[in-house]
């Protein structure tokens, strides 16, 4: 999500543009094979059940950066929904248009050979091996249209970021519980080898359960490993948490602001693991 962008001459009205499939060379397609296949090493025993069988519903390890435009009829016919191809981050009235009418925006671009372990601006392999297969989960695909309605709400209020918050913690950063243990939803893991295994198995950041006030308190970290992750019981707890929650109070309350920085732990919380912290006191990935 971002705010202050201005919309390339190429791009439609909503932001829009051509995925320009037949356009990606060789090297582009072997970038993503490469992603892939480094990935598969560590998510098996790692991710959430519906994350791997909605890569193998979608079919996304045939080879290649998938063409948007088959994929989408395999998704839409699954639950409704489309990835369409964007220049890059949009605004947010847009971001929130596209998911409350179950198109997802994905960057057409892959990052380069030698930035495989890091790239601060999502590509497509981030977007779309990392957030479509949970699309696939019908659940899940309907919190997200929750969020996508209750953003455009969040407009009218200054409080974006507490909303921010929300999608970071668990879109993008998210953990659940199964019987098989914790395992990995969030796009922002799933698509890191290194912060696959960190999340679920250092001994440094916080996993808390989820509770969305809380949440919506903390303060994200947008350029290392997260120091709290937070733990969904089920998806049906993270739509349930957000379509029956009048978010205007909390708005109110929180005033756009955090109160909480990402490492602390407060009485309320329901704790799966207090971290040490260790990482990111040592400087994290900016460590000498």
């Amino acid at each position: 999500m971002s705010n202050h962008y201005e919309k390339p001459p190429h791009a439609n009205e909503d932001w829009t543009i051509d995925q320009g499939w037949s356009s990606y060379s060789q090297s582009e397609h072997d970038v993503w094979d490469k992603l892939y296949d480094r990935l598969m090493k560590v998510l098996p025993a790692r991710a959430a059940p519906e994350f791997l069988k909605g890569l193998d519903a979608l079919d996304l390890h045939r080879g290649g950066i998938p063409n948007f435009e088959s994929m989408s009829d395999e998704l839409e016919a699954l639950t409704g929904w489309r990835v369409v191809a964007v220049p890059g981050l949009v605004p947010d009235d847009v971001f929130f248009d596209h998911l409350a009418n179950r198109r997802f925006p994905a960057g057409n671009f892959i990052r380069k050979p030698d930035q495989l372990d890091y790239i601060q601006e999502p590509d497509v392999f981030h977007d779309v091996f990392g957030h479509v297969p949970m699309l696939t989960d019908p659940v899940f695909a309907d919190y997200m249209v929750a969020y996508g309605k209750g953003g455009l709400r969040s407009l009218r209020h200054a409080s974006l970021k507490n909303l921010a918050a929300l999608y970071w913690y668990t879109v993008e950063f998210g953990l659940i519980q199964t019987d098989q243990g914790l395992r990995i939803y969030g796009a922002g893991i799933v698509s890191s080898p290194a912060e696959s295994i960190f999340s679920l198995e250092d001994p440094s950041p916080n996993r808390i359960a989820f509770d969305l006030k809380r949440l919506m308190r903390t303060d994200y970290r947008i350029d290392d490993f997260q120091q709290s992750y937070f733990v969904i019981d089920s998806y049906d707890q993270l739509f349930r948490a957000t379509v029956d929650t009048d978010f205007a109070p909390i708005y109110a309350e929180l005033q756009g602001e955090f109160d909480l920085s990402p490492e602390d732990l407060i009485a309320e919380d329901r704790v799966y693991t207090e971290g040490s912290q260790a990482y990111a006191n040592k400087g994290g990935r900016f460590a000498a």
